[in-house]
């Protein structure tokens, strides 16, 4: 279990260095460019193989227990560790983000964009997997800082040389926002690591700051939240993600908003919650306030670029959709409760699943149509998608209410947990002002049903045409890539004891200061 854990973070670094490598000649195929895609649909499946495993030898029955750990002293003089583990919390999100890097991976194959070589594009999308499941599952605080960072380089490029419209400025804005909130992010990090002694995650979560005073607490949950609110992306730090979902090629959008925005909310659970338990505590009320903030405005941007003669880009409506959906995550967070974690937890994957397969879906009507459009779609489709393409338009309104939290589907239980936490929040906590906060979030669960019923009556249900000029349906690479998606989507609905078995242990005990 250790060395499969090693091999999960360092397999895919060490893919994307032999991506960058001449093509053995048994092993070219048809040209060099096909034997690079294959090289990165076998080497993501052999990652999400041995993710699987991992996961099924987990011990289920102590879910709070760190597995699979290494540690090995990096750099003595700092204490600085090559700590690896996994808990309920962080496997979950280690599978997720395997599964939709081989996705992307696989419908790359046979849907390449257009760009620069093709062994760049493999190797970005590599390296982009190890940070991001080294985010998940390291234990230093200094190590998580550089798998943390080390994400931003390879999505900067994914934007910059294979987006669409506006590429380069959206993956400038990109870099900038997410850089600067890092280096805030890097000085938290220093301050509780110099105060406290270690960088180790652990044992800072075990001592529940109790070595920390609190006005250290807050300076670092202040400048650590700034860090980890902006890769969220929480309101009013979120304006770079509709320009880069806007701009970013469909594999570099479903990885964005299916894994990339899950590091920041992770960052909170994983490091503020146990390690300055008083400044979260003094700044809950303020997340709580922001992120009630961003579910209504992520609504009405939506509605505003829904209506009529907007001229709004469906990808960005899907865009701004997650700032709305993140904001449930973040509310669920700012409860301090097990009910309320739990929630953000569940939403995250929830997220990660529906909110990667709309991207997926949207990613496909825009190279049908040459435009994501709204009133190009909605005006030329004659039949629209039911009577062009039903399988598309089918699984698109799938998507659609999945995401508007039907019950029964995973975008339910997330939010609704959420919203039960800020109904009775942690001691100490204004309830008077989180049962505001619950009731502003719960309209928001409105708008979002407005705006996505809107999406499905313009997209799908066009006017009735005279033979209405016919696409293509969904082809079976297309298909290969979505159904498991879909088929989590409802597993997660209709049996959310599977996910919430592993997250709740965890969690109470991530909240108790370390003790089970």
């Amino acid at each position: 279990m250790q060395f499969l854990l090693a091999f999960v973070v360092v397999g895919p670094l060490i893919g994307a260095v032999a991506a960058l490598l001449p093509a053995p000649p048994g092993l070219k195929g048809r040209s060099p460019d096909q034997a690079v895609l294959r090289h990165g649909v076998t080497v993501t499946g052999v990652i999400l193989l041995a993710t699987l495993v991992l996961a099924a030898g987990f011990d289920h029955d102590h879910p709070s227990k760190m597995q699979a750990t290494t540690d090995i002293s990096w750099i003595p003089a700092l204490d600085v560790r090559i700590h690896l583990g996994i808990d309920g919390i962080s496997l979950p999100l280690l599978v997720l983000t395997a599964l939709l890097t081989f996705l992307c991976a696989l419908y790359s194959y046979f849907k390449l964009p257009e760009g620069p070589s093709p062994k760049a594009f493999v190797a970005l999308v590599l390296l982009l997997e190890s940070g991001t499941l080294a985010t998940f599952a390291v234990l230093d605080l200094l190590l998580f800082f550089l798998a943390f960072e080390t994400v931003l380089i390879p999505m900067y490029f994914l934007i910059a040389r294979w987006g669409g419209a506006g590429r380069q400025a959206a993956a400038w804005k990109f870099i900038l926002y997410t850089l600067l909130g890092s280096v805030v992010m890097l000085l938290g990090l220093l301050l509780i690591g110099l105060k406290s002694g270690t960088f180790d995650m652990v044992a800072l979560a075990t001592d529940n700051g109790r070595g920390l005073t609190s006005s250290v607490q807050v300076t670092a949950v202040l400048a650590i939240g700034i860090g980890l609110a902006v890769k969220t992306p929480m309101w009013p730090l979120h304006s770079w993600l509709p320009d880069a979902h806007t701009a970013a090629p469909t594999v570099g959008s479903v990885l964005l908003a299916g894994v990339l925005l899950k590091m920041g909310t992770y960052g909170f659970v994983r490091i503020l919650l146990p390690v300055a338990p008083d400044g979260m505590h003094t700044f809950a009320p303020y997340l709580a306030a922001f992120a009630v903030a961003g579910i209504v405005y992520g609504s009405l941007a939506c509605l505003a670029l829904a209506r009529p003669g907007a001229k709004g880009d469906l990808k960005r409506l899907i865009a701004y959709s997650s700032v709305g959906h993140m904001g449930f995550v973040l509310l669920g967070i700012a409860s301090m409760t097990p009910t309320g974690v739990n929630g953000a937890l569940f939403a995250n994957i929830a997220h990660g699943l529906i909110t990667g397969l709309l991207f997926f879906l949207v990613g496909a009507v825009k190279d049908r149509y040459g435009t994501a459009d709204l009133d190009t779609l909605a005006g030329a489709t004659g039949a629209a998608l039911y009577g062009r393409a039903p399988r598309l338009g089918g699984l698109l309104a799938f998507a659609a209410v999945a995401s508007l939290g039907l019950p029964g589907l995973a975008g339910f239980w997330g939010e609704m947990l959420a919203l039960f936490g800020a109904f009775d929040p942690a001691d100490g906590l204004s309830r008077p002002a989180f049962l505001t906060f619950m009731s502003i979030a719960a309209f928001g669960t409105l708008l979002t049903a407005a705006y996505l019923l809107i999406v499905v009556r313009r997209v799908c249900m066009g006017a009735q045409r005279d033979e209405p000029r016919q696409i293509a349906d969904v082809q079976s690479y297309e298909f290969a890539a979505w159904t498991p998606l879909a088929a989590l989507t409802v597993l997660a609905g209709l049996w959310p004891a599977v996910l919430l078995g592993l997250t709740d242990p965890a969690v109470q005990k991530l909240l108790a200061g370390g003790k089970s």
